[in-house]
């Protein structure tokens, strides 16, 4: 098998559904001949379930100790939080698995600072990510977080509606922030061609159903935990290697990514924008929607801007004033 690179791929969680489902992706997908399943729970068993399904040309290694597990580690995806249970939002879940961000990054920074890429992608994923790119003393441009997930959420939605191959609904994004105040565009939507903004108001798709849609779509990790009885696994754990893919030259990937931002308007937060990802990292342009559109996205910064704030109150992270301090490409 041709790889797309012989650099250490690091996988944390991998003993959770997301970490093994994303341990079975990468090497279906041909990433690299060098897998490392780290987890405070021995991720063992996935190792062996890995090498029993005859991937014969890759080291697969699985480990709890931390050095073991980030030493000579080039790429990283981490689904290493606390998952999100029936009730919860992901601001839930905001002080401990922040806490558990902040770990990580000071392992990346002790172990692995010559890091290409980190993925983050545990609850509330613009925080976590956040707080592992302050630790980790990596450049803004090589830690991004899982943020897609709510625009296939939107194609997928709109795909059922209007009884259309998913490939068919075309523009698809939402923006901002991985929660219930995320913005969701829909102004550059097709379907089948046609504008989204066409069809929004007529008898086939009137505009009450429209904003029931968006409001679906920013819930849709609640309605998989009704559906399923557990958070989502398959679909967060296949976007989060398609990402890494990315970032190790491979396939662009086709949604937008949790970045960090710092461009006068929005600043100092992690927020979804309109990213390109590839072997450079990600780089970003401030999306153009309706005044309506741009609108939900300051309201969705500024609710990110709060939940940043309380990680300063609750001593996750320092004053912002501070931040060059720990991480001097910030």
């Amino acid at each position: 098998m041709a790889f797309l690179t012989n650099d250490k791929l690091t996988i944390v969680g991998a003993a959770g559904m997301i970490g093994s489902n994303m341990v079975q992706t990468a090497l279906m997908m041909g990433l690299t001949n060098d897998i490392c399943l780290y987890d405070v729970f021995s991720p063992e068993g996935v190792a062996e379930e890995m090498r029993q399904s005859g991937f014969g040309d890759v080291k697969i290694t699985a480990t709890t100790d931390a050095k073991e597990a980030f030493t000579n580690a080039k790429y990283i995806i981490s689904s290493g939080g606390a998952p999100r249970k029936a009730g919860m939002t992901r601001e839930d879940l905001l002080k401990g698995n922040c806490e558990i961000a902040r770990g990580l990054g000071e392992d990346i920074k002790r172990y692995c600072p010559d890091c290409k890429h980190v993925v983050i992608i545990f609850n509330p994923a613009d925080l976590t990510g956040l707080v592992t790119l302050l630790y980790s003393g990596l450049k803004p441009n090589q830690v991004t977080t899982l943020a897609g997930l709510d625009s296939t959420r939107l194609q997928s939605a709109l795909a059922k509606k209007f009884n259309v191959m998913q490939s068919e609904v075309t523009g698809c994004a939402t923006y901002g922030g991985h929660g219930e105040q995320m913005a969701v565009f829909g102004s550059h939507v097709r379907i089948d061609g046609k504008p989204l903004t066409d069809i929004i108001g007529t008898p086939e798709f009137p505009e009450e159903e429209w904003e029931q849609m968006k409001l679906d779509v920013t819930k849709g990790g609640a309605k998989i935990i009704e559906l399923r009885g557990r958070s989502s696994f398959q679909s967060p754990a296949y976007l989060s290697v398609e990402m890494i893919r990315s970032a190790m030259g491979g396939e662009k990937f086709r949604w937008p990514a949790g970045t960090y931002v710092k461009n006068g308007k929005y600043n100092n937060i992690m927020m979804a924008m309109d990213t390109t990802l590839d072997e450079n990292g990600c780089s970003f342009r401030v999306p153009e929607g309706t005044p309506e559109e741009n609108a939900k996205l300051d309201a969705s910064y500024e609710h990110l801007c709060h939940m940043r704030d309380e990680l300063v109150d609750l001593d996750i992270v320092p004053p912002i004033s501070e931040w060059t301090n720990i991480n001097p490409n910030l």
